[in-house]
């Protein structure tokens, strides 16, 4: 049968044409592309590892990993674009991760799964709480934009302190939404899995197949460790060709940034709670959606804040002013959809549309021109 793992295992063959290009000097855009695809199914191997060693090591580490690895390919690929000082790319992939999360895979969860129920429900409760914490995050780099804007003269150092700071009250409230949701109020979360089978379970890539006592956890963790460096590697490629590629592509860093990185980085999980919302399980789709939304807020976004200042890039939380116009539209839709825990394919096509009018905008949006 023709399925997602099929195509996951198709898409390995671009690693080594990816490399091959490389050596033998292909030009540019190819090699942005294979290895824009091959880290595709790198991605989805390191989720995957994850989960599996996340079942031997228990509930408490295995949350605690799958939500340090939940984005780790986003952030790798954010971090050579960072040593590389593509500083824009970064800034707007962090956008575009929230964005596309929020409406690009809720809408087509949504969509999808309404076509095959004509309602679902999820926890509004959940929903409640993850909108405070996007509403925060929208604050919080809100914030360093509109000082930058509102102060004359102001340098990039001061900019960059405020972006420290705003950072690490960020990883502090990440810290406490996973003890929230980890520890004191597991039983909220705990809903759309309990209705699940061990079967389901592992289609969504959230369990094994086998018991847990079958599980090799040094063979997970050596795919994870060789997943890992593979991303790393063609993340490499990938930055390396982006200015070239890009121009001959006639797309801007803006445009790059916000919509092909996120949907590269993310494919994989992208593709699993498409999955399960189609088996009428909306709150792990929705969790899936939303939880790497936050992480990349709250999480990722801060990581590379203090990374750009330890190896010296002025990286910081000041953005364009348009991707916080997105991010905003894009916070105020889902959490006006989902607030009622309840969700149908019209409300879908209602969060598509918002993101199909999103990336005209970012495409034609002239802030950021073409790189080269």
């Amino acid at each position: 049968m023709f399925n997602l793992n099929n195509v996951l295992s198709l898409l390995l063959l671009f690693i080594p044409v990816s490399i091959a290009g490389h050596f033998l000097e292909w030009s540019a855009p190819v090699i942005f592309i294979t290895a824009c695809l091959g880290i595709i199914p790198l991605a989805a191997w390191m989720g995957t590892a994850t989960e599996e060693i996340a079942v031997v090591i228990g509930p408490s580490l295995g949350g605690l990993l799958n939500a340090t690895f939940g984005n780790a390919t986003e952030l790798i690929i954010a971090i050579v674009a960072l040593k590389a000082g593509l500083i824009d790319v970064v800034k707007a992939s962090i956008t575009g991760s929230i964005v596309s999360n929020l409406l690009l895979v809720m809408g087509f969860s949504m969509f999808l799964g309404g076509l095959r129920y004509k309602e679902q429900e999820f926890q509004p409760i959940v929903a409640r709480v993850n909108a405070s914490a996007m509403n925060l995050a929208v604050v919080a780099i809100l914030l360093p934009t509109a000082v930058d804007y509102t102060s004359a003269g102001i340098d990039e150092p001061t900019v960059q302190k405020l972006s420290l700071a705003v950072a690490l009250v960020l990883i502090v409230v990440y810290c406490l939404t996973l003890l929230f949701s980890m520890k004191t109020h597991t039983y909220l979360y705990d809903v759309g899995l309990a209705e699940m089978d061990p079967g389901e379970l592992a289609e969504a890539n959230l369990a094994p197949d086998n018991p847990k006592e079958k599980i090799n956890i040094w063979f997970w963790v050596g795919v994870l460790l060789v997943a890992t460096l593979f991303v790393a590697y063609e993340s490499e490629l990938l930055v390396g060709t982006l200015e070239e590629a890009t121009s001959k592509l006639g797309l801007s860093a803006l445009f790059t940034g916000v919509i092909l990185v996120p949907i590269i980085g993310n494919a994989a999980e992208h593709a699993t709670a498409v999955t399960v919302a189609m088996k009428n399980k909306m709150d792990l789709s929705v969790s899936v959606a939303v939880g790497s939304s936050l992480q990349i807020a709250l999480f990722v976004a801060p990581v590379l804040v203090i990374t750009g200042w330890i190896l010296g890039q002025p990286m910081d939380l000041d953005f364009n002013p348009f991707e916080l116009v997105a991010v905003t539209v894009a916070v105020f839709i889902a959490n006006s959809i989902s607030s009622d825990g309840r969700s149908n394919w019209l409300e879908g096509i209602l969060l598509l549309a918002a993101y199909i009018l999103v990336g005209f905008a970012f495409y034609f949006h002239p802030a950021i021109p073409a790189i080269g």
